[in-house]
């Protein structure tokens, strides 16, 4: 695996690696600010709570990997001696490498099991839009992912599980199209599949328990970094 962070050379910027300095890469991915980090001479305690990741990864010299949830991070340092740190990097959502694995069931551009499990525990998506009752899966899209027609979408995910059980992504992303008309250049799915991979990982919440974690754990005058996407996470 290897994949250049969008933001790496703004990230690398705020938390000025040197030699001596500890930093927590609280979403490995692909290693990509970890290699940036380690290069500059700063030791790295990795962690991703994607088995796949942990499976695949390449860990560079100087850097460490351990396999958890925002939540564990300060749990995770303190077993591994590595606190206090100079720094705590988080990347939120979904990388691209997951995207692209179909198998993963995050997006309706590869047709999928509708799965969504980062940690692959837990209900999936599948289960969620199958056995949740409409008003519940209404909620969900409105409330993670922003789409104001989420009451017309939880209705014909409803009716159409009546016929069949949705198991794919791309039964799934025709169900919303026939329900709405997406925005120009945005499938009409796009906020649906992003609601439900949300719920389905608990994202806030674990951003929010990762974020109490990382203060826990800096150092006075430590950098805090964190990229996000949109705006549910820029609240927190």
């Amino acid at each position: 695996m290897n994949h250049t962070p969008v933001l790496l050379n703004e990230v690398i910027a705020a938390i000025a690696p040197a030699p001596g300095m500890r930093v927590v890469d609280a979403t490995f991915g692909a290693g990509g600010y970890t290699r940036a980090i380690t290069a500059r001479g700063a030791e790295v305690l990795g962690i991703d709570q994607d088995p796949h990741v942990i499976a695949n990864a390449e860990v560079p010299n100087g850097a460490q990997l351990a396999h958890g949830k925002f939540g564990d991070l300060a749990n995770i340092a303190q077993v591994k001696n590595f606190t206090p740190v100079d720094g705590v990097v988080f990347d939120i959502g979904v990388s691209s490498m997951q995207l692209d694995q179909a198998e993963r069931g995050f997006s309706f551009m590869h047709d999928g099991p509708l799965d969504m499990r980062m940690s692959q525990a837990g209900q999936s998506a599948a289960d969620v839009v199958n056995s949740f009752r409409e008003e519940d899966i209404a909620n969900i899209i409105y409330q993670y992912g922003e789409e104001p027609q989420s009451r017309k979408i939880a209705r014909y995910i409803t009716r159409a599980r009546e016929e069949v059980r949705i198991e794919t992504t791309a039964q799934l992303a025709e169900i919303v199209a026939r329900a709405v008309r997406g925005k120009p250049g945005q499938h009409p799915a796009t906020r649906t599949f992003q609601a439900l991979r949300i719920y389905v990982n608990d994202e806030l919440a674990q951003l929010q328990a990762g974020l109490e974690a990382a203060t826990s754990i800096l150092k006075p005058g430590g950098k805090l970094v964190v990229v996000t996407f949109h705006s549910l996470e820029d609240r927190i």
